[in-house]
């Protein structure tokens, strides 16, 4: 069965295979972008696509999901979103 997960940008639920994972580690609390699986840490999710990545980072909700005030550039997660495509 495959675990459903929700978009920070859109709020669309879809499998969380479908999802750019972006997590605040536990140590350090630095954010990584799609870490393995045996990485433990806080995650949020968004889509693969310009439109909700933007949106998430715009109104601030992938820093209120991570409970953090990190900055993280929405060069990078284009970049992981064109990786991707």
């Amino acid at each position: 069965m495959n675990k459903q997960r929700k978009c920070v940008g859109c709020g669309e639920f879809k499998p969380r295979e479908n999802f750019i994972r972006v997590m605040k580690t536990e140590k350090g609390g630095e954010l990584v972008i799609n870490p393995n699986s045996k990485t433990f840490g806080r995650s949020a999710y968004l889509c693969y696509n310009q439109k909700c990545i933007e949106l998430a980072l715009k109104k601030s909700k992938l820093n209120k999901a991570l409970k953090t005030s990190a900055a993280l550039e929405k060069a990078t997660l284009l970049e992981q979103l064109n990786q991707e495509n």
